[in-house]
């Protein structure tokens, strides 16, 4: 039976061309290569020139790589923004040779090759384990990091909170979870991250099955390095405005992580809730996503503004 994912995903890269986004493989440094969507206006792998519109990047979690996971976002915002969505190193076309599995690493890249492709200022949109990523971008990279808006993930998976997630799910591990080998794994992975998981045939899950979950070993060794001592963390100071946006439903990282994740960012952040969604709020509920989002960023890019004017009346 042909793979239904894979005929979807032929469907998707025309619609995704017909809002004016394509994909483009970035290479980071001999032996990475990260594949990034990114209007296909953009003309070379090293232009400086400063878009029109304001760059935002959108980073994926872990269960599927970045246009599966944002294709409802990038096609309600691609007309009005400059819109980038990396793979993440060992999800879809995205590789590396290096033995680092941190997620420093995994931001640095990111940043790299958004610095390749001529971005020089972005907000970023990160879910779960692209959360991480992109708090661990914008601490690294506060140049490049102007703002965030980040839900249903946390700023570092400590011992604690990797405890408390996986009791509430009922799994041992991240990896039992996270890396399913069976076409019934991938569907109680769904229904977990689902407030309500439509019903679909198992010829679905089985693609689902046989397409994402390849690089099993660098995967592995992803979620090895994810978890770090609670001692170990300090949390950043972080320059940027921040907003988090969150299933209301989501049990992995729940309403009291939410909120937690709050009092931790000391008042630089917003904290936005959408009813009857889950871990997978940006794809669950993706109107109701979509419309919170661009009210989001259309006041960030006017704060923006603001400030040049400011700048401006300065020189």
């Amino acid at each position: 039976m042909v793979n239904v994912l894979t005929m979807y995903m032929s469907l998707l890269r025309a619609l995704m061309k017909l809002v004016g986004v394509k994909p483009q493989a970035v290479e980071i440094e001999p032996g990475t290569v990260m594949r990034f969507w990114v209007p296909s206006d953009q003309t070379t792998s090293n232009t400086k020139s400063k878009p029109d519109k304001p760059a935002v990047v959108f980073v994926h979690g872990f269960e599927l790589d970045g246009i599966l996971t944002w294709q409802f976002q990038v096609l309600a915002l691609a007309k009005e923004y400059a819109v980038y969505v990396p793979d993440l190193l060992f999800f879809g076309e995205s590789i590396t040779d290096r033995k680092e599995r941190k997620v420093a690493f995994q931001a640095e890249c990111t940043a790299k090759g958004l610095r390749k492709l001529g971005v020089e200022k972005c907000t970023l949109v990160g879910m779960s384990y692209g959360g991480v990523v992109c708090f661990k971008m914008a601490e690294m990279y506060p140049d490049l990091v102007e703002s965030m808006v980040v839900g249903c993930t946390v700023m570092a998976m400590t011992e604690s909170i990797s405890r408390a997630g996986l009791e509430r799910i009922g799994f041992s591990s991240w990896s039992e979870y996270l890396m399913p080998d069976t076409v019934k794994g991938v569907k109680d992975l769904l229904l977990v991250a689902t407030y309500k998981l439509p019903w679909m045939p198992d010829f679905v899950f089985k693609s689902i099955l046989e397409i994402m979950f390849d690089n099993r070993k660098e995967r592995l060794e992803l979620l090895q390095e994810l978890v770090v001592s609670d001692k170990d963390f300090i949390v950043p100071r972080f320059s940027q405005k921040i907003h988090l946006l969150w299933g209301g439903d989501d049990i992995i990282f729940n309403m009291e992580e939410a909120r937690n994740l709050k009092e931790q960012l000391e008042g630089k952040a917003t904290l936005q809730f959408i009813e009857n969604a889950g871990h997978l709020v940006q794809a669950e509920r993706p109107s109701a996503y979509n419309k919170h989002l661009k009210k989001i960023l259309a006041s960030l890019h006017e704060d923006g503004k603001k400030k040049i004017r400011v700048d401006e009346r300065k020189n």
